[in-house]
Formats: structure tokens, C-alpha cells, sequence
């Protein structure tokens, strides 16, 4: 979920001043990519028996470019030439628990004689810090607690252990670095594997990605071996004889392990702000109560009467309204009628042969899977690892949208599997301001085949995976893209006839690329406040989307058949996954702008994309008609924690954005009205 990097150069040693400021600050600048909501480093000079750190809501690249950063960088320098280590651990933020805006929250977190710096989530430190009263909670970020199980485990117990026993009490993911007020060492360990060093006879350097070490070699023309932290595992770091004994989490230390203690140090803190406005990161479940806010829940539309009233396809649920809908004479639709099964002849052991030649033998991973959180990766995760015996590592792209919610399931899913989980995150101020325009501008000259423009700025999936595969030069990547999730009604309000044989379910022809780019331009120039910071980043989400090849990639779920019921039992049972505070389903819940969009197209056309998802699963005899209908009318109902959270983040008042879409006329009659 974050950027954390560290640098550990021996004493006594000639490394030249620029050499150490050109690695440090390369590993911190290509760490960026993990997150640019806050940073930090925390240099130790141990004959002073000082930490100096710095840290603020302001990206790496900021942080580096300032004169106090400057400073204690040349001070380090400076005592690493008079003969004492250079140690310094640093951390490139994307806000997952705890505000930005409180300096204490951002990273290195200084804790009961240490200093940590983590990545990942850690899901249980509520429960934690409940269950053991007699530690003390500073802070409202996550990696707090570990840092305190630590410290109450070293005083019984030696650091290995102490470490080993607090990541087995630990849910969600963990890659950490630590060090000490009282111990010349460095403590690195992790319980996914996303952890990598380089370890000469005098220096250190470590990344969360093989990555961002691989760049730093380039750049310094060096060519060293890299190690992973392999998942549920650990390295110490003497610093004073640089020797690295290793460790496993899940099997307590049997060495005698005793430190080379100092005195306890002195931190000397200097915390940065920036120049911009900065925002938090609301948790719905905390903050929004659809009872305390009954003046903006009652603004809400739902026309479940007059919706009910609709013809519907004998068949399937799809109504009237359906773009392109068209009804035989025994009221089956078009879309019933063309419907070619897919679930009825699939074969997994063709998918195991067609994998069979990616696989590696030497432990490394093979295989890419794009992961947002939601039930379908998560499963298609575990189905990849588990029954393809591949070793994976799971990408998420964040652009601003993946909720708490789908954070915290991350973390859980690839800390209980031990997976690798490389995220990207994009400028989630800027994707946010992008939205909030293209809302505006849309609520002008609102057409609801233009809705698909909120979600232009997540389309980088595709391309930011085929980014990691080359940077981690692994070919194969397995979607859990499942073609029951096939709408063909977000591009039927486009205008774009249906497609009822696709090869893949984002693939549309050739012709209908066309035409959905010639009715985008056209409603942009109907409509000028489209034109703004988005179009950039909306033309090249087509472009990734539709017209960037596409290589060394399947869906499981072209192989393998989706069944809902052991879907969420594996979700529930195996992962303890959590569920949305406003919805039953399981679908869609990690994805703040769902909630958006469909009400958007039930108040307008009574139909949502659970309707067509509904539909899709009665065409492959999975669900019965009666079955369908009644979910549908559940999962329909709107989703006001999320939608109030979502239009929170991306600027805009509830009111007047409801107030709008209201107003828009009806496909259907309204009953009890002339």
C-alpha cells in the first residue's frame, strides 16, 4: 500500500558523498509510485545518540527538495565521513488508516524505543489494542500497534521472537523495517514477500519492490544480487560487523540472540506541511449515519412502484427501458434470444496446459493477477495460487476510488496467502479533481451515455499492469473479469448496438470503437465544461482500454465456472472478508463509484447493472427468474453511506448533485402522476 526503502552504509568505509545522496534519493523518488498522500525519513547517527526526523502530508519528491531534508542529509553525510554508519529508513505514503493531516500518522512512526516503518494494512489493531489494555495508543495509525507488541515481546523474549509473536497475532499485510534506540541493528521482515535488499560487505539497500532496486542499480551502474524477504520471514542486520541472521515468523527463534546495546537516543523532529490542500480519507463506516443525516437521505429517489410497472423480458428481468431491447411475441428480449452459452463447456484443464509453460521451478513469481479487492480477484487469486500451483503477485492500481473498505480486504487476502501485492497509485487529488469536472459537467447536459466518463480514470488498470510486467519481467496475467459482469447497456446509451458474441468482455468491434469516440467528441463539444484537466486522462483511458495490445493474459472465469455461493463462502470463511455497511451484496462493494452510477441509472431508467447481472446468470441456468427479481429489487436500493462518502472525496455537495440527477426526466411513467 506504501513506499518504504532504507540505506545502511558500514563505518569506516570510503562510499563518496555523492554516491550516497544519488541512491537514497533515487530509491525514494521511484518509491513514489507507491503513494504521494505523505512521506518521511529518520536518519540515526548513533555517537550523537540522535534520530533525526522528518516527515509531512507532502509527496517524497517534495520532502527531499527541502532545505531542512538537505540539511540533515548533509549532517549524516558528514558523520559518516568521521567514521560512523549512514543509516536512514524512509516511506512514501498512500493514506489507509489515519489522517495525513496529523503528522503523527504519517511515517517513520517513533514507538517504545524504536522507529518503524510499514507497508501494508494491518486490519485488527482495533481489536488489538482492545484485547491488551496495558499498551498505550498514541496514534490513530495502524502500525502502531505492531511497533508496541514488539516492545512487550522483547521484554521476555529475544528480537526475533518478539517480532514473530506480534505477526502472528497481526491480520492484514506487513513489510517493515525497524530501528532502535538501543541496538545498532536494522530489522527487516515481512508476511507477504514485499520486501527486497541488496547486502554487500558494506552497504544495505531495501525497497518494497525489486523493482525500484533494479532502478537504483541502472542509474549507479552497479551490478549486485537482489534478495527478496520471502513472505513470513525476517532478516537482522548487525550494523556494527554488517553479519545477517535470518529468521522465520511462524516458527519461534531458538537462537541466543544478544544486541549490542546503546545508550537510548535523543529524536529530533522536524515535520513538514505543504503548499496545497490536502484531504482525509473518510471510512463511511465511521463518519456517515443515514439516521443523523435524514435531511439528505430523504432527497433520495426511489420509484420502485413505477419501476415495477415496467414490462420486463419473460425470460430475464431486463426491462423496457433496455437500450436496443426488443420483445418476440412471447416477450422474450433480443438479448435472451442471441444469448450463446459460456459456463456449459468450460475446461480448466486447458487452462493448466496453457499456464503450464509460464510456470517457474525456482521459486520466483510467475504470474500476474490485477486485484481490486473485490470477490472475484480475491477468488481468482487464491484459484491461482491454490489449484494452478503458480506463484503470484497480486497488482492493484489505486486511483482514488478503492474504498477503505477494499483496502482492508487486500491487506487480509494477501497476508493470509503470503502474496506479493504491488500497488500503483495514481494522483488521487488530481483523479479526484478530474471526476468532480466531469461530474459538473455532465450535470449540465446530462446523458447517460456519458456516465462512463467518472470511471475513465481506473481504465490505467491495463495499462499500469502491463507496466509491472515488464518492470518484474513476468508475461502472464489471469483477470477474474467474469462475463456475467457484461452490462451492454452503458454503451447502448451510447448509442452503440449490441454485441452479443464477444471474444472477451471489455472487447467491442472495431465499428462501435468508432462510433462511442464519435459520440463522446460529440458531447463534448455540445458541451464545453467538458472540456477541462480530464480529456487527456479520458482519451487515453480509451486508448488503453480499446486499442493498446493485449498479450499473455486469460480470465479464469473463461475456464473456470463461477459460482456465487462458493465465491462468498471462500470470501467469508477463508479470508474473514468484510462486507459494506449498506448493502448485502458482495458485488461492486469495494468501488466507490458504483454507488454513483447506478443510482444514476435507476432513478433515470429503473434498471441498474445488477438487473443485467441478474439477467446473465438466469441465461446460464444459474438462478431462476423469481430469484433474480428479488435480488435485484435488494441490490437496487441505494447505497447512501458510499454515494455521500464518494461525492465527499471528489469535491462536490450531496444536495445540489441529487437535487440534478432527479431532475432529469424519467424513461418510464411515473405512476399516480397525469
Amino acid at each position: 500500500m506504501c513506499g518504504i526503502f532504507g540505506l545502511v552504509i558500514k563505518a569506516n568505509t570510503n562510499h563518496s558523498p555523492s554516491f550516497i545522496a544519488k541512491t537514497l534519493k533515487t530509491v525514494a523518488k521511484v518509491s513514489l509510485a507507491r503513494g504521494q498522500d505523505s512521506s518521511g525519513m529518520v536518519f540515526k547517527q548513533t555517537s550523537k545518540e540522535e534520530f533525526d526526523l522528518i516527515k509531512g502530508d507532502v509527496p517524497i519528491t517534495t520532502l527531499i527538495k527541502n532545505h531542512e531534508f538537505t540539511a540533515i542529509l548533509n549532517k549524516s553525510i558528514a558523520q559518516y565521513k568521521k567514521g560512523e554508519e549512514f543509516q536512514v529508513i524512509g516511506h512514501a505514503r498512500l493514506v489507509t488508516n489515519g489522517s495525513q493531516l496529523k503528522t503523527e500518522n504519517n511515517q517513520p512512526v517513533v514507538k517504545d524505543g524504536m522507529v518503524g516503518i510499514h507497508n501494508g494494512i494491518i486490519v485488527n489493531d482495533a481489536r488489538l489494542w482492545k484485547a491488551i489494555p496495558d499498551l498505550k495508543r498514541d496514534y490513530e495509525i495502524d502500525t502502531e500497534i505492531l511497533l508496541s507488541l514488539i516492545s512487550k515481546n522483547m521484554q521476555h523474549s529475544a528480537l526475533q521472537t518478539a517480532i514473530a509473536d506480534a505477526m502472528n497475532v497481526i491480520e492484514g499485510t506487513v513489510s517493515c523495517a525497524l530501528l532502535f534506540d538501543d541496538r545498532n541493528e536494522i530489522a527487516l521482515f515481512t508476511n507477504n514477500g514485499s520486501l527486497y535488499y541488496i547486502l554487500e560487505k558494506d552497504f544495505l539497500l531495501f525497497a518494497s519492490e525489486e523493482y525500484f532496486l533494479k532502478h537504483v542499480l541502472k542509474k549507479q551502474a552497479l551490478n549486485y544480487q537482489i534478495h527478496q524477504v520471502k513472505a513470513f520471514e525476517g532478516v537482522i542486520l548487525n550494523v556494527n560487523t554488517f553479519q545477517l541472521s535470518s529468521f522465520n515468523q511462524k516458527v519461534k527463534s531458538k537462537t541466543d540472540y544478544t544486541p549490542a546495546l546503546h545508550p537510548i537516543c535523543q529524536y529530533h523532529s522536524i515535520h513538514l506541511k505543504g503548499d496545497f490542500d490536502t484531504e482525509v480519507v473518510i471510512d463511511p463506516m465511521e463518519f456517515i449515519n443515514r439516521s443523523k443525516e435524514e435531511h439528505l437521505y430523504k432527497l433520495l429517489e426511489n420509484n420502485l412502484e413505477s419501476i415495477n410497472h415496467l414490462k420486463r423480458c419473460t425470460r430475464c428481468i431486463l426491462p423496457e427501458t433496455f437500450p436496443f431491447i426488443v420483445f418476440d411475441e412471447k416477450g422474450v428480449c433480443n438479448f435472451c434470444n442471441n444469448h450463446h452459452p459460456k459456463t456449459h463447456n468450460l475446461n480448466f484443464d486447458e487452462l493448466k496446459k496453457l499456464v503450464a509453460p509460464y510456470k517457474r521451478k525456482d521459486g520466483k513469481a510467475d504470474c500476474i493477477v490485477p486485484f481490486s479487492g473485490g470477490r472475484d480477484s480475491t477468488y481468482s487469486l487464491h484459484v491461482v495460487k491454490y489449484e494452478l500451483g503458480l506463484n503470484p503477485i497480486a497488482f492493484t492500481y489505486d486511483w482514488g476510488m478503492v474504498t477503505d473498505l477494499a483496502r482492508r480486504n487486500i491487506a487480509k487476502v494477501c497476508g493470509k496467502m503470503g502474496v506479493e501485492n504491488i500497488v500503483v497509485s495514481a494522483d488521487i487529488r488530481w483523479k479526484r479533481e478530474n471526476i468532480k469536472k466531469n461530474i459538473e459537467a455532465w450535470l449540465k447536459h446530462p446523458n447517460l451515455g456519458m456516465v462512463p466518463l467518472f470511471m475513465a480514470g481506473d481504465k490505467y488498470f491495463f495499462h499500469y499492469c502491463n507496466v509491472v510486467k515488464k518492470q518484474t519481467g513476468i508475461d502472464l496475467n489471469i483477470w477474474g473479469a467474469n462475463s456475467l459482469e457484461n452490462t451492454n447497456f452503458k454503451t447502448g446509451f451510447a448509442g452503440l448496438n449490441p454485441q452479443y458474441v464477444k471474444k472477451q468482455i471489455y472487447s467491442i468491434s472495431a465499428i462501435n470503437k468508432l462510433r462511442l469516440l464519435g459520440f463522446v467528441t460529440k458531447n463534448i463539444i455540445n458541451s464545453p465544461t467538458y472540456i477541462n484537466q480530464s480529456v487527456f486522462d479520458s482519451l487515453g483511458s480509451f486508448a488503453v482500454r480499446y486499442i493498446a495490445p493485449k498479450k499473455d493474459y486469460f480470465h479464469l472465469f473463461d475456464y473456470y465456472r463461477w459460482n456465487e455461493q462458493e465465491v462468498e463462502s471462500l470470501i467469508k470463511n477463508e479470508y474473514n472478508w468484510e462486507k459494506a455497511i449498506d448493502t448485502e451484496s458482495t458485488w461492486r462493494i469495494g468501488d466507490g463509484t458504483a454507488s454513483l452510477y447506478n443510482y444514476i441509472y435507476y432513478t433515470v431508467a429503473g434498471f441498474t447493472e445488477n438487473d443485467t447481472f441478474r439477467s446473465n446468470q438466469i441465461r446460464e441456468g444459474m438462478i431462476d427468474r423469481e430469484t433474480a427479481l428479488a435480488k435485484a429489487n435488494v441490490e437496487n436500493e441505494v447505497r447512501y453511506e458510499t454515494l455521500r462518502w464518494y461525492l465527499e472525496i471528489v469535491g462536490l455537495q450531496f444536495e445540489p448533485v441529487i437535487k440534478g440527477i432527479n431532475r432529469i426526466p424519467k424513461l418510464y411513467p411515473l405512476v399516480n402522476e397525469p
